[in-house]
């Protein structure tokens, strides 16, 4: 290899590696903010897809959910803060707005109740004048009692359940890939109020990909001058995401077993038969 040629192999890696750069986000050291663009509404999965296309009920049941707990004690590694957690600590809400796309619930609140509470007291003592409309609809609209609650967590959190890699090195140019797997796993379960007899109970697992890639390369160009170069990126898939799309399965699968057990009813019998329906009947029954 001529020098010239090696000076134009040296220099493609090069613009390479800023162009890469460019495209990657970066802090402006003045206002401290990373320039992204508008926020945006979360991607919807094709579990959420399923979730908002399941058949129609023969009537929304009232639930509620207290709350969503993370039951698994874990915390992020080092060097992140020891009371960061694996997990999102908001289930619960998630757990509420997958219970309105799916239009099978009509969640009443709860985690928020004694906010709720507060501000019909409010309303109440707010004179001592006659009654006023807001007053009058108080009492003539009593807070919506739930026919199910729904408990359960997020109930394990494996990390490095597989890792792995590649890589290839020559004449001191080289690149390598390695990834790693973490696992999920909810639980979620439907509760009868009048008699606290568990109607169904599903548990599911989503996995989380985490990739890692870099390339180096480093070469003597004369005597004692080394050339090194090097670049990489790391993608690591929301966990919080996860969370939701393995939330949302289970609420799927515990509605599939609740018809199929005749829990409650299809406002069409003949869509038991539709694809997705015996897609996660299936899924359910497989060993």
């Amino acid at each position: 290899m001529t020098l010239l040629s090696f000076r134009a192999i040296v220099l493609g890696v090069v613009m390479a590696m800023l162009s890469a750069c460019h495209t990657m986000p970066f802090i402006n050291r003045h206002r401290m903010e990373l320039p992204h663009g508008r926020p945006q509404v979360t991607p919807v999965t094709q579990t959420q897809a399923d979730l908002r296309h399941l058949p129609e009920p023969a009537g929304p049941i009232t639930a509620a959910v207290y709350a969503f707990r993370d039951l698994t004690g874990q915390y992020k590694p080092y060097p992140d803060s020891l009371y960061s957690t694996s997990v999102t600590q908001g289930a619960a809400s998630i757990l509420v707005e997958s219970l309105l796309e799916s239009r099978w619930f009509i969640p009443v609140e709860r985690e928020g109740l004694q906010d709720l509470l507060t501000e019909r007291r409010i309303i109440r003592a707010e004179s001592s004048k006659p009654a006023s409309p807001n007053e009058k609809d108080l009492a003539e609209h009593p807070l919506t009692a739930a026919s199910i609650i729904f408990e359960g967590g997020i109930v394990g959190y494996e990390s490095n359940v597989r890792t792995g890699g590649s890589g290839a090195n020559y004449f001191g140019a080289g690149a390598s890939e390695q990834y790693t797997t973490d696992q999920v796993t909810v639980n979620l379960r439907a509760i009868n109020t009048q008699t606290g007899r568990i109607l169904a109970s599903v548990t599911t697992s989503k996995t989380i990909y985490s990739q890692a890639t870099d390339a180096s390369m480093f070469r003597y160009i004369e005597f004692k001058r080394l050339l090194q170069v090097e670049a990489g990126y790391t993608r690591n898939e929301p966990v919080q995401l996860c969370v939701r799309e393995a939330m949302q399965s289970a609420l799927i699968h515990l509605i599939v077993q609740g018809v199929h057990d005749r829990l409650w009813n299809l406002k069409n019998p003949k869509d038991y038969t539709t694809p997705m329906f015996q897609a996660y009947l299936q899924e359910r029954e497989a060993p």
